[in-house]
């Protein structure tokens, strides 16, 4: 499976420390589409843009986590295109590595988000885009994020790694899947 990008703190000129036996997490995210339109989760309170997905949960198959996050963060049912492969994110001043199977999909049914409470009292709301236009609000609000109230100290920093993540994926499918 080919590995999109590995972010780490170079990627925002911070001095990476050592990490040892870091906390690890899997993920399934990814592009879905709706009459050429992609779906973006915004969390206004954060000031962020992002794509949809979220943490494997015990021993879920990735595919499955995908098409859960996307049911509980959009509403839609998806029928799953292809897997791009994964990309990994790795944040030593929190001793912390993340690896996300990244997905593109296709929306077969649509229905209501289900926002979990957090989201909602960071004002999250579901967007659809054209890939530009999410690129440019991924890469946009990298400089303008805002601490979240239900994170540590380290807020911004771990989400500069989600959204320029997000930008990277969509990146990557634009330069090797639009022609």
């Amino acid at each position: 499976m080919v590995c999109i990008k590995v972010i780490t703190d170079k990627d925002f000129n911070i001095d990476p420390i050592s990490i040892e036996n870091p906390r690890l997490r899997y993920a399934s995210r990814g592009i879905i589409f709706k009459d050429n339109k992609i779906a973006i989760l915004n969390k206004q309170l954060k000031n962020e843009f992002k794509l949809i997905g979220g943490g494997i949960e015990n021993d879920e198959d990735p595919l499955i986590a995908f098409q859960r996050e996307v049911y509980e963060e959009t509403g839609c049912k998806i029928k799953i295109r292809e897997c791009l492969g994964t990309i990994e994110e790795i944040k030593s001043q929190d001793n912390f590595k993340q690896i996300s199977y990244i997905y593109v999909a296709d929306v077969t049914d649509l229905g209501q988000t289900h926002f979990t409470e957090q989201e909602i009292n960071e004002e999250s709301q579901l967007l659809w885009l054209d890939i530009e236009t999410a690129m440019n609000l991924i890469k946009d609000c990298e400089d303008k994020l805002k601490p979240s109230m239900y994170d540590s100290d380290k807020s911004v920093y771990h989400t500069k790694f989600i959204v320029r993540r997000d930008y990277e994926i969509l990146k990557y499918y634009k330069e090797n899947y639009m022609k």
